[in-house]
């Protein structure tokens, strides 16, 4: 009987990544919809009034809301400062999204556009 059951579940694994769709890309579109979200929470207090008393503290807030791995393997350990515009760091947190978007490892992201 175990390994009726062990076969129905696999096969039923097997089917559902036959028919289930596979991995696409976060599009642009949907990480503004995201990231405006957790403007829109950040603003509530959902996130605590620090969030709340800078533009760039608030920033740091949507970014880690918007992907809290993708924020603590690029911006956790220097988050963004005053006045910092870092476009390098920007991308590799646009494709840490794509590559979780895409169930990809992480290995290589940070640091990938040095």
């Amino acid at each position: 009987m175990a390994k009726f059951i062990t076969f129905v579940v696999v096969l039923g694994f097997l089917c559902l990544t036959a028919l289930g769709k596979s991995p696409r890309p976060i599009t642009d579109y949907e990480v503004r919809e995201k990231k405006d979200g957790c403007y829109a929470d950040i603003e509530s207090g959902l996130w605590g009034w620090e969030c709340k008393s800078s533009m760039i503290t608030k920033e740091n807030c949507a970014l880690k809301c918007l992907s809290p791995v993708c924020y603590s393997l690029i911006y956790e350990s220097d988050p963004l400062e005053e006045g910092e515009k870092d476009y390098v760091r920007s991308q590799e947190y646009k494709y840490c999204m794509h590559k979780i978007s895409m169930g990809e490892s992480l290995d290589g992201v940070k640091g990938s556009f040095a």
